[in-house]
């Protein structure tokens, strides 16, 4: 059973160990060296501080994954535009948990009023492109060697979602999703 519920502070110990996997061993981030907790706890601030979701999945008693959204770029047009990160545990993965985090901030970010979502694959991967076109979204393109980690170049996979009425009706400009354009 996993349940998914909005992240804390105090799930960041978890949450850095999860993405220090993830930078040490695989693709998905192009960092390579995992940043410190407090760096860590820097991100989750500044993220949240400005609206935009997080999200940790619970199974086995244990925080398996997370998820979250931020700002594609920040000038003011991308506003209505979110980016999301999906991170699991080695050994929670393959289990449906990335899909579920995601369909919790695809409604979240719906919700909140942006109406687009795009996800940068890192490395391409084969599953994190599974679960995201399983979820909706569709190709926008490859970006070839984009990364270069572990020796080789890596490419970029591109994907969108529309949320809501997406691009089909104007957005209520007064309505600014997420604080970090507010002002």
């Amino acid at each position: 059973m996993t349940q998914i519920r909005s992240a804390s502070p105090q799930d960041l110990p978890a949450i850095r160990d999860i993405y220090a996997e993830s930078v040490l061993n695989g693709v998905a981030s192009y960092e390579l060296a995992p940043p410190s907790l407090d760096e860590m706890r820097s991100r989750f601030a500044a993220n949240t501080g400005n609206g935009y979701p997080w999200f940790v999945a619970l199974a086995d008693g244990a925080i398996a994954g997370y998820a979250y959204a931020s700002a594609f770029r920040t000038r003011p047009a991308y506003r209505w535009l979110v980016e999301d990160s999906i991170y699991l545990a080695p050994h929670m993965r393959g289990r449906g948990i990335g899909g579920k985090l995601l369909t919790r901030l695809l409604d979240e970010c719906e919700s909140l009023g942006f109406r687009q979502m795009v996800a940068v694959i890192g490395g391409a991967h084969p599953a994190s492109i599974g679960v995201h076109r399983a979820a909706g979204f569709v190709s926008c393109g490859t970006m070839k060697g984009t990364g270069y980690k572990f020796g080789r170049w890596l490419d970029t996979e591109l994907m969108q979602k529309p949320l809501g009425p997406g691009n089909t009706l104007a957005p209520d400009e007064k309505a600014y999703p997420g604080s970090l354009f507010a002002g």
